[in-house]
């Protein structure tokens, strides 16, 4: 079964000395802070040099490991076999993400802390002047690896909970975690985002908003996601979810997500009419180191990241892609909203129109 969520993101509390704080603790606050300022500036850089120019990608998702440590039945993106990319190919595969200039470069899974030597693709990351970002169950984390983690250069981590308790569903609970989200809060020098879901198969829709306020409260970012099912459909919010996610929302009004309708479309089970640019501004990569559109369209493009090129890139910011209008991929339409005034695209490509690995592409008039 496969899902996706669209995220909308709510506030991060400023770092800020608490009362009765140490010295200790006062020189670190100071130290987050600088580090949190330059990484900003890195970011407003990177946004700055997408709207400048149109033949890079903005973001890559890239997949070391599709093994997972957990088994969420709604998860089509792991197996419980699969070794780890060798690292020497791992650190060639960033290398030709710095090749297309690519700003924003997130490592997921599976799980990706499974990786063993993961601290140097983050290292890698970095020297190719990415910001560099990753999504885990946070499972593994521990004080000494999140220490690992800021010495590697991380920039920001995700980590989705789906619910208060554990279910059949998903293990991935607050309840579990809450300790692990403590030592973020105590040791990270990262960004931290923690997104909760709403949608099919959550039973209780009201534990997002116990997340999101306990992410707040932390001091960390908070997001929640519309989940769907296999079916590729658009499902409307039932009544509770909507208040839910209504209420979520509410907490903050400074959202990049709020400058369009995209997560209200979602929310009403609406198509959206836009450009994505998959292919080009967002392109996903995955274990075995080719290029897709993202990770629920695997096979198009389908070309080894080692032969991607500009013009690749150039020719998909061109192609309009028929899964969108259903599209509900967050990070897909967020990174395409950069150009959504700009380039109409002259082709059209409809994945999965003649069976995986074929498409059928239709010159626009």
């Amino acid at each position: 079964m496969s899902t996706e969520t669209q995220p909308v993101e709510a506030s991060q509390p400023a770092v800020k000395a608490a009362p009765g704080e140490t010295p200790f603790q006062r020189k670190m606050t100071a130290r987050r802070r600088l580090i949190a300022a330059s990484r900003r500036f890195r970011e407003l850089g990177s946004i700055a040099s997408a709207l400048a120019s149109t033949s890079h990608p903005y973001m890559a998702h890239i997949v070391p490991m599709r093994r997972c440590n957990l088994a969420c039945t709604y998860c089509n993106e792991y197996d419980d076999v699969s070794k780890p990319t060798p690292i020497d190919e791992m650190l060639r595969r960033i290398d030709h993400l710095g090749r297309l200039g690519t700003s924003v470069i997130t490592i997921s899974g599976g799980e990706p802390l499974l990786h063993p030597e993961l601290d140097q693709v983050i290292a890698r990351i970095r020297k190719t002047d990415a910001i560099a970002g990753m999504i885990t169950n946070g499972y593994l984390l521990m004080p000494e690896r999140i220490q690992q983690l800021n010495k590697a250069g991380l920039d920001h981590m995700q980590i989705s909970i789906d619910n208060v308790m554990p279910d059949e569903v998903s293990k991935k609970s607050l309840k579990v975690l809450d300790k692990k989200l403590q030592m973020l809060a105590e040791h990270a020098d990262f960004h931290v985002n923690i997104n909760s879901v709403v949608g099919g198969g959550i039973a209780n829709p009201e534990d997002a908003l116990q997340i999101s306020k306990r992410a707040l409260a932390l001091g960390f970012s908070s997001t929640i996601g519309i989940i769907h099912d296999g079916s590729g459909q658009l499902k409307p919010l039932g009544e509770r979810e909507r208040k839910v996610w209504d209420e979520v929302r509410q907490l903050t009004r400074r959202s990049y997500s709020r400058f369009n309708h995209f997560q209200e479309a979602i929310a009403n089970g609406l198509p959206n009419d836009w450009r994505c640019r998959a292919g080009s501004r967002y392109i996903y990569v995955c274990e075995n180191g080719l290029v897709h559109y993202c990770s629920q369209q695997r096979g198009f493009p389908g070309v080894p990241i080692a032969e991607y090129t500009t013009e690749d890139v150039k020719r998909e910011f061109l192609t309009e892609k028929s899964c969108a209008p259903n599209c509900t991929i967050s990070c897909v339409h967020q990174v395409s909203y950069i150009d959504h005034w700009r380039a109409p695209q002259h082709t059209t490509i409809t994945p999965g129109g003649h069976g995986h690995g074929e498409s059928e592409l239709v010159q626009i008039q």
